[in-house]
């Protein structure tokens, strides 16, 4: 047992949540220590794995990031496998694969960089609709943090405020740079769908359109944000790392937490991990913050059981773990008989979100549509093969199905369910650690939207388009935006953390981010994410000045 020198802030996490909040703390005067539990990469690294890749792996965004023993992830993501790192169960298990590395600059490595904000209606769900909970605030008390995360991140999205995301909420602030141009494939998708009354917005990303912000390049058009942005255009967390430790942050990589220690009077003195050579290290501190992710930290507060606190840290109410939740996908491919030519400009760059909103979330959920602005290059090359072309005809095979396929998904909104709930699996990783088991269900909620409302969109979407060919993949897919696990709310009874995601058993302890959702919405979750972070750490810094 090795102990280390005693920290004011521990972060449990270098994503895009802990950095926020570790260099608040450090503009405050404050001393903190970073824990990651896996490596440390450069970029360049990154690219060069994903260029030396054969064509099987290419479509495996995960394939660049090969995870260490003590960190498993990536290589065991299909349903069934006996070394799964995920044990995944329920009707909707495949909707709950989720793709994340545990690496120094977490999710935020291979994230579409999209930040889409929640609605003030998103927020209250239960007293508008009737089903769901309502946060434990209102959307102009979030508003501000919104703002101070997108100038954090650096997002670029409209000026006009007609095509701005959510309609007719005010802004205190525009955004920090102008849009980024729609991609002639997404240009063409969003002069198609107006006429159907379904908007086409350009995306508020966290990418640096036409200048550089915050030391990082404009973006210049790679479309290889999954799996890296190669020049740092987009925001990743692994660029605050060295600023961090610029201002005197100290980072442990390769060292997995596994334990939070509580005195006997409740507050939080230690937290324990392991180096790869599975040795046991103690570091103290006056506050915590677990800043996982939605899986890692309702984990990590699991396997903290003690005599004290029998369900694990900060579970007195037993909501550890419950109201998992991500926006389940469906995914439907279309071919034209002319060119669609995605491909230009990031990834993802637009969504129909006016679908999300409406009196029907009564009934079924609410969901966001968008077209994929992927390159199709190697997708028409596999689909190609598959037809036993050879020479001049699969050459010419190649480029049309490039040129004339698209990728239409459907995104729905969740409700949080306490069915749906990550536990201790029995089957243990590298270190002896349990893996995290997960039921899921998407829920009659989802499944009735599918049905009466998003299918048929999708169909609607396709005719439109002019499409000659139409597969919709029928089963539901993960969107890899882990929400829920440490709800927050004002009753401890019914909920894991505060309105400053602070744990209501713990007073030096905080829990932030995507596992703090109360419900999800139907965009990209991880500007509401740096949101909370921000908030929380303006509380740990206030109660520093109080103690």
């Amino acid at each position: 047992m090795v102990n280390e020198t005693k920290y004011d802030v521990v972060v449990v996490g270098t994503g895009v949540v802990g950095c926020l909040i570790a260099e608040q703390a450090l503009d405050a005067g404050l001393s903190v220590l970073m824990l990651e539990a896996g490596p440390r990469v450069d970029r360049q690294t990154i690219v060069e794995n994903f260029r030396n890749l054969p064509p099987s792996l290419r479509h495996h965004w995960d394939a660049p990031f090969p995870p260490p023993p003590w960190a498993p992830v990536l290589e065991t993501r299909t349903l069934g496998e006996e070394n799964a790192y995920l044990d995944l169960t329920g009707p909707n298990a495949t909707a709950y694969q989720q793709g994340y590395v545990r690496y120094a600059g977490g999710a935020t490595w291979h994230w579409a960089g999209i930040c889409w904000r929640m609605t003030p209606e998103d927020l209250k769900l239960k007293s508008l609709y009737g089903v769901g909970r309502d946060w434990a605030f209102d959307y102009a008390t979030l508003e501000p943090y919104y703002a101070r995360a997108e100038y954090a991140l650096g997002v670029c999205g409209p000026t006009d405020t007609a095509l701005q995301w959510p309609p007719k909420a005010p802004r205190s602030r525009p955004y920090p740079m102008g849009p980024l141009p729609l991609g002639p494939g997404e240009q063409r998708f969003t002069d198609v769908m107006a006429p159907l009354g379904l908007q086409n917005l350009p995306a508020p990303q966290a990418r640096n359109s036409g200048v550089s912000y915050d030391g990082r390049p404009a973006c210049c058009g790679n479309n290889n944000c999954f799996p890296v942005c190669p020049i740092a255009a987009k925001y990743d967390a692994a660029t605050a790392l060295p600023r961090i430790e610029a201002k005197g942050g100290k980072l442990l990589t390769n060292a997995v937490a596994y334990r939070i220690e509580a005195d006997d009077h409740h507050k939080i003195q230690a937290v324990h991990y392991y180096d790869p050579h599975r040795t046991s290290h103690r570091v103290t501190g006056r506050a915590f913050v677990i800043a996982c992710n939605g899986i890692e930290t309702p984990k990590l507060l699991l396997l903290s059981k003690d005599d004290r606190h029998p369900n694990g840290i900060a579970n007195s109410s037993d909501q550890v773990g419950r109201n998992m939740m991500d926006q389940p996908k469906l995914k439907a491919t279309v071919e034209m008989s002319e060119p669609l030519w995605t491909g230009v400009g990031p990834v993802q760059g637009s969504s129909i979100l006016n679908t999300s909103q409406g009196d029907f979330r009564s009934e079924y959920a609410g969901a966001m549509f968008r077209m994929e602005n992927m390159a199709r290059g190697s997708i028409g090359a596999a689909e190609a093969l598959k037809k036993g072309l050879y020479g001049r005809a699969l050459d010419q095979e190649i480029r049309r199905l490039s040129a004339c396929t698209g990728l239409l998904v459907v995104e729905h909104e969740p409700l949080p369910s306490s069915i749906n709930r990550l536990t201790l699996s029995d089957k243990k990783d590298w270190l002896g650690l349990n893996r995290p088991r997960i039921y899921y269900d998407v829920g009659d909620y989802v499944r009735r939207s599918a049905e009466q409302y998003t299918i048929p969109t999708l169909k609607k979407m396709a005719t439109a388009l002019g499409a000659t060919k139409f597969d919709l993949n029928p089963e539901f897919l993960h969107s890899d935006h882990i929400m829920g696990g440490c709800i927050m709310g004002k009753d401890p009874s019914d909920s894991v953390v505060d309105v400053d995601c602070r744990s209501h058993d713990h007073e030096n302890l905080f829990l932030p981010g995507g596992g703090a959702m109360t419900t999800g919405g139907s965009g990209n979750s991880t500007i509401t994410m740096a949101a909370l972070a921000l908030k929380a750490a303006d509380a740990i810094v206030a109660q520093f000045k109080t103690a």
